[in-house]
């Protein structure tokens, strides 16, 4: 796939660099703010863009705010966030819009190199890639009256691992119940948030519950 990488830290960025030109990637560009990140893009769209959340010139949320206009302005591109931080306002933002392709990884907890490439594929492919700590972080926000609390415990599990962009399988092997129930699960929770008719499609399903969760 073609990746363009905005990351501030001059080691992080090489060593992204070298990670995906091994693994057969093409990184069209690798650049240290928002504002390149942003030119980049416009000369040669990739398939997916990382970017870093804090950025120059002021390290608060440069990356962020650059990610949300090329997922307006270019909808195709998928969008991985990796960072040290859950930027809520834009997070929010960011994974409640209508484009599909979107992940958030916190830079702290992806310990293995095959799960952050797994998460990029998935982004570049039109799916969902979210870190749990992110979901959570995510889910906690809201203060109005809970509409969780009308899920059961294994509702509130099932909502968990969607938000983290599984699928209907890999959440029935992870939770250890059957696909079936996994189906049961998620139809109840869709009635429960009013989200029935939040259309077909398990990227979609996710958008449509941060959409919520984010209102």
């Amino acid at each position: 796939m073609r990746v363009i990488l905005a990351e501030d830290s001059i080691l992080l960025r090489e060593g992204l660099v070298r990670l995906l030109a091994e693994e057969g990637h093409e990184v069209l560009a690798a650049v240290g703010d928002a504002d390149r990140l942003l030119q980049a893009v416009a000369v040669t769209p990739p398939d997916v863009v990382v970017a870093d959340v804090r950025m120059p010139p002021t390290h608060t949320d440069e990356g962020l705010r650059a990610a949300l206009q090329i997922r307006r302005s270019r909808p195709e591109v998928g969008v991985l966030v990796l960072s040290q931080y859950v930027e809520k306002r834009y997070a929010t933002e960011l994974l409640t819009g209508e484009s599909e392709g979107v992940g958030y990884l916190l830079k702290d907890r992806v310990v293995q190199v095959d799960e952050f490439l797994d998460a990029l594929e998935r982004v570049a492919a039109g799916r969902a890639a979210f870190d749990p700590e992110v979901v959570r972080q995510l889910l906690g926000r809201t203060t109005h009256v809970d509409p969780l609390a009308r899920l059961s415990a294994r509702e509130r599990s099932v909502l968990a691992e969607m938000a983290q962009g599984h699928t209907n399988a890999a959440i029935a092997r992870r939770l250890h119940i059957s696909q079936s129930a996994v189906e049961k699960h998620t139809n109840a929770i869709f009635d429960k948030l009013e989200l029935a008719g939040g259309g077909e499609g398990y990227s979609r399903r996710v958008l449509a519950v941060l959409r919520y969760l984010g209102s």
